[in-house]
Parts: C-alpha cells; structure tokens; sequence
C-alpha cells in the first residue's frame, strides 16, 4: 500500500525555522520530522511513498539522494575512482518525489500524484504531525467500514477544523472552526480509495480538508477512526521544542522504531 505524504507547504507559522528549508525538513532531535513520519509508517511495513513537494522541494531531494550514503560505512579510494559499500542502516523504503507545485493547495497536490496511486487503496498524511496511531488498526477499521475513505481524529484544544461524527463512525459534518475545546479535528493519517480523486476538481487551488471532506461526508463516504492515543502537529516552533523533549527524556510515545 502506497503512502501519500503532504509535504510542499510553506509552514508560516514556524517561520523561524523555514525560511531556509521546507517544513517537514524541520529536525526533531536531529532528524527531520518527515524522517519521523516515515518512520512510523515504516514500522508498520508500509515501506512505499509518495511524497508531493513543492516549497523548497529540491532540498527533500537532495536529501533522499544522499540518504543511503549517509546510513553506510563506505570505503573511498580516490585513486582508482572507487566506492565500497561495507555495510548499511538504511531503511527498505521506496521513494517517489513528485514536484506538486510551490502554491498548490492540498487538494491540488493530491489530485497531481493520481497517476502514481494506480487503482489501489493507499493512505496519506501530512508532513508535519506525529502520533502513535495503530495503522495495522486504522486500515482493518478502513476495511470494515468499506466507505472511500477514512480520516483518523483526535482530541485537542487547538483551533482545528471540527468533526461531527455518528455513532457508527461516519462524519455527518465537517466544521472549519470548532466550537469548543474537546472537538474532534482531523489528525492526518488517512486511508483512501482511489475514487476519492473523483472528489477533487482539476484546479491547483483545491483544497483536501474544505470541498473534498466536505463532499464525502455529504456522500456517506467518509468514516472516522477515533484515536485517543497521542498526535502532536509541528505548528509552531514551541511544539517543535515541545517534540524534542519529549525525545531526549525517552518519552516521545510515536517513537515504536529504533
């Protein structure tokens, strides 16, 4: 199963840090969190990504072309032009870096990667949050439901869109702005049938969580897998310290990979 990985914003709110690289190359203790993001994926054996760039995207280039060297120990023999590869810590992934455009919006940066999805359920999620979400859980629970899609939704008192969801998991509505602090938001880490592209118009301006959510939820087509473990975005430069605190102290619960 392919994974879509939103990773081409501008990340204004953390200016601090992206004036000079794209957000999801924001380091948390270290490594970039779309590092940590693959990570969590990667636990699970999903091992396939797509990952849609535009701001600064070069620099998520640059990065994965280099990755392997970087994971082994390497033998250089300048002389006769020669590279030994002795042994690696790299992980088995499989990488499509596909240029989306520097302002397209989410539903304009899905919509450009369809020809890379093919006719299969894949999952998707956004370059800057982390969770110990249970993705083995999150797609037998995408199966069960059997709707195009389903959105995982957690608990916070940040200003979110909010989810009215039933009691049989669907989403009735979808609200941009919440109306108290304990609301339901979309917290990323979706499962999608291929049909949910029939949802998103042509136009780079099309935005994921408004028209195309909005629509499935409208259709009976949008299913929600409540998690109430932990999910953090990287919003701001305090959640980033607050990230990599949680890593140093040994107490980052995302954190299930070595």
């Amino acid at each position: 199963m392919k994974v879509v990985i939103l990773a081409g914003g501008r990340g204004t709110r953390i200016s601090e840090e992206t004036q000079v690289i794209p957000k999801p190359m924001v380091e948390i203790a270290g490594k970039p969190i779309l590092w940590h993001i693959m990570k969590i994926f990667s636990h699970y054996k999903f091992n396939d990504f797509v990952i849609c760039l535009g701001y600064r995207g070069y620099m998520i280039k640059e990065y994965f072309s280099h990755y392997f060297m970087h994971m082994s120990d390497v033998t250089i023999d300048l002389t006769k032009n020669k590279t030994t590869i002795h042994n690696t810590s790299s992980e088995p992934w499989k990488i499509t870096l596909v240029d989306t455009g520097i302002d397209t919006m989410t539903g304009g940066r899905l919509k450009r990667i369809q020809p890379f999805i093919g006719a299969k359920t894949f999952m998707m999620t956004y370059g800057d949050g982390l969770a110990d979400i249970d993705l083995k859980a999150l797609v037998a629970f995408h199966r069960k439901k059997n709707l195009l899609a389903t959105l995982t939704a957690v608990q916070t008192s940040f200003r979110f869109g909010a989810l009215n969801i039933n009691s049989d998991s669907k989403v009735k509505r979808f609200s941009e702005k919440p109306k108290s602090e304990a609301s339901w938001i979309t917290g990323g880490f979706f499962v999608l049938e291929p049909e949910v592209f029939n949802y998103i118009s042509d136009s780079d301006l099309a935005v994921w969580e408004k028209e195309s959510l909005e629509k499935l939820a409208s259709d009976g087509q949008l299913a929600a897998y409540r998690h109430n473990g932990f999910w953090q975005c990287m919003d701001t430069l305090r959640d980033k310290v607050e990230l990599e605190n949680l890593l140093r102290c040994g107490q980052a619960p995302w954190k299930k990979y070595k």
